[in-house]
């Protein structure tokens, strides 16, 4: 099942955005062994939180918004146009998006956030597990989020990650 959940992202690699897009040049985000129990909040996760220093104003408020962005990002019913706002450079990674929203296994991922952690007042690590069909395929994943525009999004460094797990080491300008 995890090997399914990998490829689910494959034919996203060759439209992997343009020469813009961030995180190229740095490591990309690994699994990681820890695993949260925390609850996923339910409230509104358009609140923005103002940054400053090493951590956002308002971490619970940021906490909350990362966790239900990074979940809209992967949730099959959530429309093109609502993914795009929660993925870095959204506007950019459209024909990333498009792929990954016409594949028949994209439409079965799904993302569980059980932990955020800030690293800046701009960034987060978030750690969740990737589902296929409701089932754990990808447990204990690590990713980054971003303070972009002032709503915190999936970061395209975490979903080149993805595409490269597919097996795909170069997956495109922009990754």
């Amino acid at each position: 099942m995890a090997a399914a959940a990998v490829l689910l992202v494959a034919p996203a690699a060759v439209a992997c955005g343009d020469d813009s897009g961030g995180g190229g040049e740095s490591d990309p985000p690994k699994p990681s062994a820890a695993k949260s129990t925390k609850d996923v909040p339910s409230d509104d996760a358009t609140a923005t939180a103002t940054t400053t220093g090493s951590a956002p104003t308002d971490p619970a408020v940021a906490e909350k918004q990362v966790k239900k962005n990074w979940e809209k990002f992967f949730d099959p019913a959530v429309s093109m146009k609502e993914k795009e706002a929660v993925l870095e450079n959204g506007p950019k990674m459209r024909a990333v998006l498009k792929s990954f929203s016409g594949d028949e296994r994209g439409k079965q991922v799904g993302a569980q956030v059980d932990k955020v952690g800030f690293t800046s007042a701009t960034e987060a690590d978030v750690t969740y597990a990737l589902t296929l069909k409701g089932a754990t395929a990808l447990p204990d994943a690590s990713g980054t989020s971003v303070n972009q525009d002032d709503t915190w999004k999936v970061s395209v460094k975490t979903l080149c990650a993805l595409v490269k797990l597919s097996g795909n080491e170069s997956p495109g300008p922009g990754c």
